[in-house]
């Protein structure tokens, strides 16, 4: 009886679609917002201390503004958010008034309710959470010493070998906690795409959570049950195995000092 639930669940179309589409949207976004993030950290903690370093108002202003800009989006409530975006995005909206304009024909496509739409969700992700995780890389970087930048400069490495021998090695603790909070904030992205396309979406952003809330309506708790088993021993066993792999390195370089003194 138990057995036939996890079958029934695993041969549902909707189920596999939904599956489908949200890890279509992890595999894309998370390395998408880790990397940008990052590099918008890198940028602000170079530009911050060149501008500590000349004295440069102005340029202090400048980062400070930027940062700013980026971390914004954090405090604005998703309904809010997604409301500016339907504003933007609709038939009539600004964005395709703009490109009425640039090209010269006419634009009344409804982003949210097209084939476009999961790149619309990405970029609503993407420019909601950038500012949060840029300021945990932020924080990561200021625990790295400065003295190890001037000595690796002094030693004639350049920005790269910094970046890949100090920066990244520095920064080991920080990856763990940032991929953490992105995926936890991946999984929340059905708030925007809720608000964004309402409970029945376009078929490339129907997720999981669509599908839960369909079965809760529907009081089906076989399903659901079953469904919830299955998502969590597929998001434990990476976690898992990546816990495994760093225990057999560690025991592995510990095995190497022993035996090299």
């Amino acid at each position: 009886m138990g057995l036939d639930n996890y079958r029934t669940v695993l041969d549902n179309p909707p189920f596999r679609l939904a599956a489908g589409n949200t890890a279509h949207f992890l595999a894309v976004c998370i390395p998408l917002l880790m990397s940008l993030s990052f590099f918008a950290a890198l940028l602000l903690s170079a530009g911050a201390a060149r501008a500590e370093k000349t004295g440069s108002m102005g340029g202090s202003r400048i980062y400070t503004l930027f940062r700013t800009t980026l971390v914004l989006p954090m405090t604005v409530p998703a309904a809010s958010m997604v409301l500016v975006w339907r504003i933007f995005l609709c038939p009539e909206g600004v964005l395709n008034q703009l490109l009425t304009r640039v090209s010269g024909q006419n634009w009344d496509i409804d982003w949210a309710f097209s084939s476009r739409a999961f790149p619309v969700l990405i970029v609503t992700y993407l420019w909601k959470h950038m500012g949060y995780a840029m300021v945990l890389w932020l924080a990561g970087l200021g625990a790295i010493p400065r003295e190890l930048y001037e000595a690796a400069k002094m030693d004639g490495a350049g920005a790269a070998a910094s970046l890949l021998f100090i920066t990244l090695p520095g920064l080991r603790g920080s990856f763990g906690l940032v991929g953490t909070v992105v995926l936890v904030n991946a999984f929340r992205v059905y708030r925007e795409a809720y608000l964004l396309a309402g409970s029945y979406p376009d078929s490339s952003i129907y997720l999981l959570p669509h599908l839960f809330a369909h079965w809760f309506l529907q009081l089906d708790i076989q399903k659901m049950t079953a469904a919830a088993v299955l998502l969590v021993v597929s998001f434990l066993t990476p976690v898992l195995l990546v816990q495994g792999l760093k225990f057999i390195f560690r025991y592995c370089e510990r095995g190497n000092r022993n035996y090299f003194p």
